[in-house]
């Protein structure tokens, strides 16, 4: 049985009004492979918050729990406005648990996907200045994280949770990201991260520093302005082999060639962090923002 399966398969209307620790359940927000978040209430400080329950079914293993174990630490070292906050973390008789900041809004995956099935052209795609903004908010973020040392490895639209009354972009799942306090989980022949948003180094298994993160952040910001990735439709496996030993074929068509809002700079920038090769790409996180910011001014702010 798979593992989104074997999630499907527990009722969790059980915990509808269940206390764990100082929180009470109220509803279920989503579920995803390893686990489902719920809305809760916290008494203490008479608040809405969000939590992760990890179940302790026969399928989890020892690597999801340690996951899940580490993400709650390496959140809880970060403090900063673009990255979510985690309150608490502790263990039931049949489940582990996480107690995080609630985000009322959606997750950017979900975003882009609901404008691209607007029927009318011009408004099936995320602005240019909406993209930017966002692109800028977690850049912002990741560059942060970058310099407490952690590095996510798995940057992609949804894990970008979009705050609906501020329009904040907050960075969500550190469940494969590695510190040097908390060392990447490694198995033989297994590859943490989304095969569409992997560097070529990190798709090869190889040693990633925060450069990884970036070549990801590359290719969100080209699924934000073209709506989509124009990748070839091949096993998991294919689409693997070529990241590692054909990158510069991974994309059928450049990002101007996909998309009419994204010009030759635009190109430029997302090429430039999506390099193959790490020394070629930005060296960190504030170098990619800044040449945001640089276009937004010449061609935005000035047109």
């Amino acid at each position: 049985m798979n593992e989104l399966g074997d999630i499907n398969s527990i009722d969790f209307n059980t915990f509808i009004g269940k206390e764990i620790g100082n929180v009470t359940i109220l509803k279920e927000l989503g579920r995803g492979n390893r686990g489902v978040v719920f809305i809760a209430f916290q008494k203490s400080l008479k608040r809405q918050v969000a939590v992760k329950v990890l179940p302790k079914r026969r399928s989890t293993t020892d690597i999801e729990r340690q996951q899940f174990r580490d993400e709650a630490e390496i959140i809880a070292v970060l403090s900063h406005p673009n990255i979510i906050s985690i309150f608490e973390m502790g263990e039931e008789e049949e489940f582990y648990f996480q107690v995080m900041q609630l985000i009322k809004g959606k997750d950017l995956n979900k975003i882009i996907n609901n404008r691209m099935r607007n029927p009318l052209q011009e408004k099936n795609l995320l602005p240019i200045d909406e993209s930017i903004t966002i692109a800028t908010q977690v850049l912002d973020g990741m560059g942060y994280a970058h310099e407490e040392e952690v590095i996510h490895q798995d940057m992609k639209p949804a894990n970008i949770l979009i705050e609906e009354r501020t329009n904040r972009a907050l960075i969500s799942d550190f469940g494969i990201a590695k510190t040097q306090q908390v060392e990447q989980i490694k198995m033989k022949n297994v590859i943490f991260g989304s095969p569409l948003y992997l560097s070529p180094e990190q798709a090869a298994g190889k040693e990633t520093d925060h450069r990884t993160d970036i070549y990801s952040l590359g290719v969100l910001l080209f699924k934000m302005l073209a709506g989509f990735l124009p990748y070839r439709k091949e096993s998991i496996k294919k689409l693997i082999l070529r990241k590692i030993y054909e990158p510069d074929t991974f994309f059928l068509s450049t990002p101007s060639e996909t998309s009419p809002i994204i010009n030759l700079d635009m190109e430029n920038i997302i090429l430039k962090a999506m390099h193959p090769d790490p020394d070629n790409r930005y060296q960190d996180c504030f170098q990619f923002r800044d040449d945001l910011i640089a276009y937004t001014k010449h061609h935005i702010d000035s047109a």
